[in-house]
């Protein structure tokens, strides 16, 4: 289902990047979907490029998303909600940054709105000016990521804003706030859930977590194997990305999950040639 937008067809995608987005994913992930499902769940939504594949081309189905970064949460049911108000917004910020970026970027970053619209629109903003569009904060949950080196970043992006509020309009998706592992008590026999956690690292230079201001540990981690497998007994389908490292592996050696090794790209690595030749793991156990 394609979103009417003027006279153009406009295919909702992203409307952030985020670390260990799945856009160039999506074939790979779409050939290993099981033929039929329940409800879709996905309680590491990130930038939600399978979520979005899933409702233009599944019209109908029944999803249920959810996330700990609750700016990220609020960015959804705000884009669903008030889409004229935050795009008004957005242009605003569009207008302030071209008159001077670097200081406009700064007074942003350091600001703390109060209403939803406006703790949107400054996500948004940050994230498409900020290096590298990497969201990450501190340990203090602040954002800690520098200016950009953008000549005319795409800041408002209103054709896709509308196709994506029009998508979460139309269809079945109940927004969460919470912890990944709130899906055992929701998820019921041949539902479908899929997990894009931050990955595990597979190097000391790796290490990438912080999008929340609490690290996934390997504590996390094996709470997530864990739950992996109740769904599993449940009756659950349940399918997994996460990066190509023996812990993971290990943790999913049991005979139930069928694990794969797919190639993928990393588009925030700060050095260009790191950001090909990667793989990662496709774990489901269907």
């Amino acid at each position: 289902m394609k979103q009417q937008y003027g006279q153009i067809l406009v295919t909702p995608k992203p409307f952030v990047k985020w670390a260990g987005g799945k856009r160039q994913l999506i074939p790979t992930l779409n050939q290993n979907l099981p033929d039929s499902f329940g409800t879709y769940f996905e309680p590491f939504l990130g930038g939600g490029a399978l979520l979005f594949h899933m409702l233009t081309e599944r019209n109908g189905q029944k999803c249920s998303i959810s996330d700990l970064n609750s700016d990220l949460v609020l960015s959804y049911i705000t884009i669903r909600d008030r889409i004229d108000g935050l795009i008004t917004s957005l242009k605003s910020h569009e207008r302030n940054y071209q008159k001077d970026s670097k200081s406009y970027y700064y007074s942003v970053r350091k600001s703390n709105p109060r209403s939803a619209i406006e703790k949107t629109s400054r996500l948004l903003f940050l994230n498409r000016t900020c290096f590298n569009g990497l969201y990450r904060v501190n340990s203090k949950g602040k954002f800690n990521v520098p200016l950009g080196k953008y000549t005319n970043p795409n800041i408002v992006n209103e054709e896709n804003l509308r196709a994506v509020s029009s998508i979460l309009q139309a269809s079945k998706v109940s927004i969460k706030c919470r912890d990944f592992e709130a899906v055992l008590s929701d998820a019921k026999k041949g539902d479908l859930v899929y997990f894009d956690p931050p990955y595990q690292p597979v190097s000391t230079t790796a290490n990438f977590t912080s999008y929340t201001n609490k690290n996934f540990s390997f504590d996390d981690l094996n709470r997530l194997a864990e739950l992996c497998n109740n769904l599993d007994a449940k009756g659950c389908k349940v399918l997994l990305s996460n990066s190509d490292s023996d812990d993971v592996s290990e943790l999913f050696s049991k005979k139930s999950w069928k694990v794969s090794k797919i190639q993928a790209n990393r588009s925030i690595n700060s050095d260009s040639k790191k950001r090909t030749g990667h793989f990662e793991l496709l774990i489901k156990n269907y």
